[in-house]
């Protein structure tokens, strides 16, 4: 009996053989395909295929190149959202302190406002099961509040004031997650536009912005790229689109299998006559890199900060028969003056993601200088000639070092412990009414907020707890930027992420640079090679 199962698996196994051959795939794949079915079907002991085909692929891509990709089934509805732009569930901003849920603030026009949802609000169960003191993470609360679109979820929640718990049933809806993290008029003419991601909607919500920044008669405008490692690649070629003039290349792709793909500027955008800064530092990488490309080599605008990452690559997502996906390079992208900013990754995985680490141990960093890139590298903008490289990232016009005034050993490790985002939960929870009453407005707030010498002693004594011991040298260096930090973690919870950056930015060296840069036309021009020209 059993050499019979083992014939007719043998039979099989050609039969597929002779199918794939059939298709046009090599022998190769065909080696592939007939070793797991052997494992599977004469192996001396049980395997596991699925675990042995997925370990397979990972090891494959992994010696490709740094950016294709193995996604399991599971993960990749997670991986997915932040780019589609939207999730489906209930529609709050959450976290978790003390085991307990304390919801942040209900999205704006979401289910859960809805209903009556409050910030502050305490989810005790969620479908009948209790949710508090029970050791539940981050991901089992959004496993249970997300769901399909109009599904329901049954929460009893604690309110602070109130004597009894309260009921609602909240129908899941489609749920919108930004790209765009603020925008708002950062000087009487210039606009300032900060951007996480690029999604599908990040071209829409961008345009909105700008729209609404116009209104407030922005004249100039900041794009920080800082920290965005991408995303899509159309969203970035929708918004360089918005400066450039007609028929203007942005970028273009090829690949071995990928004939070249030119995309070009239509003549209708609508920030052709505003000056421009892109803010962009050693995390800002993919779309950022298009973007920022496209406005230097055309002499666009200034790009200001550290060189970029340096992902030239591109991927097409593959779905497989398990729901599972791979993310393949198909092709590399260009700017418009011919340059790969891709970051070498000959020596191996490992090695090409200590590249941050690499540039701040070899003082990239902190001095310009520190960069020596090989004239093979160079290239010239279109419109000015202006020399600049690829083979590693967009370096910028301006340099701005990374900002160390306020580090210490001290800071660190309140946040590395999670310390001080834990604080300000709770402070934020515990002071909200208060805060609110005080403060009708964000500039009333932004105008006469700060924390007193009280707190910030509740903050330490909260360290030692965490053994982060206290060290008044130390704390004397990085008390500014922590209270800075503080008070936009306050303005966020109370507002919202534009807010939050509202408080951050206004000591941030590279704005303050864009800034001055903006507000002189001698200047400005200088730098993008135009006073070279003549005109």
């Amino acid at each position: 009996m059993v050499k019979r199962t083992i014939y007719i698996a043998l039979l099989l196994i050609l039969a597929g053989g002779n199918l794939l051959r059939g298709q046009g795939l090599t022998q190769e794949t065909f080696k592939i395909g007939k070793t797991l079915a052997l494992l599977e079907a004469i192996y001396v002991d049980s395997v596991n295929i699925s675990s042995i085909t997925e370990e397979m692929i990972i090891s494959t891509l992994r010696n490709l190149d740094p950016h294709s990709v193995y996604i399991p089934a599971k993960d990749v509805q997670e991986q997915n959202e932040p780019l589609q732009g939207n999730f489906e569930g209930i529609g709050i901003q959450f976290n978790l302190l003390n085991d307990t849920i304390i919801i942040v603030s209900p999205i704006p026009g979401g289910p859960s406002e809805k209903v009556g949802i409050l910030a502050g609000d305490r989810i005790v169960t969620i479908d009948g099961e209790k949710v508090t003191g029970v050791g539940m993470s981050t991901t089992g609360v959004q496993k249970r509040l997300r769901g399909p679109k109009g599904t329901t979820v049954d929460v009893i929640v604690f309110r602070k004031g109130e004597k009894e718990l309260l009921d609602y049933t909240i129908t899941r809806d489609k749920i919108p997650v930004n790209s765009l993290d603020a925008a708002y008029m950062i000087s009487d003419k210039v606009g300032y536009i900060k951007l996480s991601r690029f999604s599908e909607q990040t071209a829409v919500e961008f345009a909105q912005a700008v729209d609404k920044l116009k209104a407030s008669r922005m004249q100039d405008l900041i794009i920080d790229l800082r920290g965005n490692s991408g995303g899509y690649m159309i969203p970035a070629v929708q918004i360089a689109d918005e400066m450039l003039g007609g028929e203007e290349l942005i970028v273009y792709l090829e690949g071995l299998h990928t004939s070249r793909q030119e995309y070009r500027s239509s003549p209708s955008g609508t920030l052709t006559g505003a000056r421009i800064a892109v803010l962009i530092d050693e995390g800002s990488a993919s779309a950022s890199e298009i973007l920022s490309g496209a406005i230097q080599d055309w002499d666009r605008g200034v790009v200001i900060g550290r060189r970029s990452f340096g992902k030239g690559l591109v991927q097409n997502g593959f779905g497989l028969p398990d729901g599972s996906e791979i993310r393949l390079t198909v092709a590399r992208y260009f700017t418009p003056s011919g340059r790969s900013i891709q970051t070498p990754y000959n020596e191996g995985f490992d090695k090409y993601f200590q590249t941050y680490y690499k540039r701040y141990f070899d003082g990239e960093l902190i001095h310009p200088d520190s960069l020596n890139l090989p004239d093979s590298l160079k290239a010239y903008t279109v419109t000015n000639r202006r020399i600049v490289y690829g083979g590693g990232g967009i370096t910028p016009d301006v340099f701005i070092p990374i900002d160390t005034t306020y580090y210490s050993d001290y800071y660190r490790d309140l946040i590395r412990t999670s310390t001080l985002t834990s604080f300000m939960v709770a402070y934020t929870d515990s002071n909200r009414r208060t805060l609110t009453r005080r403060y009708r407005s964000f500039a009333g707030f932004n105008k006469d907020f700060s924390f007193d010498e009280a707190t910030m002693d509740e903050l330490k004594a909260a360290g030692e707890k965490r053994n982060v011991k206290f060290n008044q040298e130390q704390y004397d260096i990085s008390a500014p930027e922590m209270k800075r930090v503080m008070k936009a973690l306050v303005a966020r919870d109370l507002w919202d992420m534009n807010e939050y950056f509202m408080v951050v930015n206004e000591d941030d060296l590279a704005i303050r640079r864009a800034l001055s840069i903006l507000n002189d036309p001698v200047l400005y021009d200088k730098l993008l090679g135009y006073t070279a020209k003549g005109q």
